[in-house]
């Protein structure tokens, strides 16, 4: 499968009487926007933000995060199976706002969603800080069931994200990177003397809200299986958590998962990448055993000399990641686990809530119970009062002067467990 981004470098965001693309801005018409995306009866009324870098601004609660793209050529269509047909993605061309995304916000699931700081100490925990936002407020009706509200804000976000998109079709990229993955044996032929390489992600689909989407489809519904990684940069996954905001993997990360870009970067020099694995993180042990034996089945099937394993969230996911990399590593399969870690805020305690001897290879995003400091800042879009309820936030958290004392865990993508982000653990 052979894929062309065409990224379109956007520098700064502007309202505009036209949506459009000029001299690396975007320009937005705010009220057609919100026409796009009011559509569903469940909204209540939605409001258009815009947010920079460097901006005294703060972003509260944050439900996802998604990056503007448009379908130029090939098969299928910007997020397929949920607004586009089922087609499979991952081929041809696409045109990437890069630079630009949109930020879902407002009266949302605010128990367990985030921060963006677009300046301060904040700013520096989330790669989010770097974009020109396109920020959604969404305020649901009342009365609606918290799934509901979840789906809603999901859709609108997607609906925002391909209209913003849509822009760039005819827009000629700044920049062009092509990937492609071949057959399996076309590929063990084409190098043969290079390890061969799987990634295996592991995506969050342990229900109440905390749900991934595969071509439409809810991850905890689907058994281990093999896709190709341009699918999953073209669209093919997105999320719908409501997990810890530091761990989130938010639609952006999937389009961006810096893992897939890395060994996409090391294919044909150091090693052989045949592909992804994708599995899902249950609650039921039953359900555990099953996943974690058909991914250790697929890794040995595809024949490979190693793993990367990504996870997402903490706590009960941690024994899916440490199942998969155990049963790998027994078929004689070498593993590299990407997590992060939840040790206290000394720093003092277990980092994971389960471990194995095999476990031997591991990449840290960071201890999202380290506890920081947020300044007031001169804008919040959204609103402050989740802030005390949030996963990383507690009673108080929300000072009387403005300023914010939350873990880590409160801050969107601090601790990503793809490795998205800027702090990471060093042993010395």
């Amino acid at each position: 499968m052979r894929l062309e981004l065409g990224n379109i470098f956007i520098k700064n965001v502007e309202f505009g009487n036209e949506t459009k693309i000029k001299n690396h801005t975007l320009y937005v018409n705010k009220e057609e926007l919100i026409r796009e995306v009011s559509s569903d009866e469940n909204l209540e009324n939605v409001d258009v933000e815009l947010a920079r870098p460097g901006e005294s601004i703060r972003i509260t609660p944050v439900k996802d995060v998604i990056e503007p793209r448009v379908k130029v050529e090939g098969s299928g269509g910007i997020f397929p199976g949920v607004l586009s047909k089922v087609q499979t993605v991952g081929t041809g061309k696409t045109h990437v706002l890069k630079g630009a995304a949109v930020v879902t916000t407002g009266r949302v699931v605010a128990f367990q969603e985030g921060i963006i700081d677009m300046t301060g100490p904040g700013a520096e925990y989330t790669p989010f800080s770097k974009l020109n936002h396109v920020v959604l407020v969404c305020n649901p009706k009342e009365g609606l069931e918290k799934h509901e509200m979840e789906k809603s804000l999901r859709m609108a976000g997607l609906k925002a994200a391909k209209y913003l998109g849509g822009v760039a079709k005819d827009v000629e990229p700044d920049e062009v990177k092509i990937y492609e993955s071949f057959s399996l044996l076309e590929s063990v032929k084409k190098y043969p003397d290079l390890p061969k390489v799987a990634y295996v992600l592991m995506l969050q689909s342990q229900g109440l809200m905390h749900d991934t989407y595969v071509y439409g489809v809810d991850a905890k519904k689907i058994l281990p299986t093999f896709i190709h990684p341009t699918e999953i940069m073209d669209g093919a996954i997105i999320s719908g958590n409501c997990v810890s905001a530091c761990d989130k993997n938010t639609t952006y990360h999937h389009l961006n998962n810096p893992i897939i870009e890395d060994l996409f970067q090391k294919h044909g020099k150091e090693l052989n990448f045949v592909g992804v694995i994708i599995t899902n993180e249950n609650v039921y042990l039953s359900d555990k055993e099953r996943s974690s034996d058909w991914t250790a089945k697929f890794a040995q099937y595809l024949g490979v000399d190693g793993v990367i394993i990504s996870q997402e969230g903490f706590g009960n996911p941690d024994t899916d990641l440490i199942m998969n990399c155990k049963k790998i590593e027994q078929k004689g399969i070498k593993t590299v686990l990407v997590t992060d870690e939840y040790a206290g805020r000394d720093g003092a305690s277990q980092s994971l809530a389960d471990a194995d001897s095999l476990a031997n290879a591991v990449v840290t995003g960071g201890n999202a119970n380290e506890v920081i400091t947020l300044p007031k800042l001169d804008k919040v879009i959204g609103y402050l009062e989740p802030v005390n309820i949030i996963a990383g936030g507690f009673d108080g958290s929300l000072q009387e002067d403005g300023s914010i004392a939350v873990e880590l865990q409160a801050i969107t993508g601090a601790t990503n467990e793809m490795g998205f982000n800027t702090l990471t653990a060093k042993e010395f």
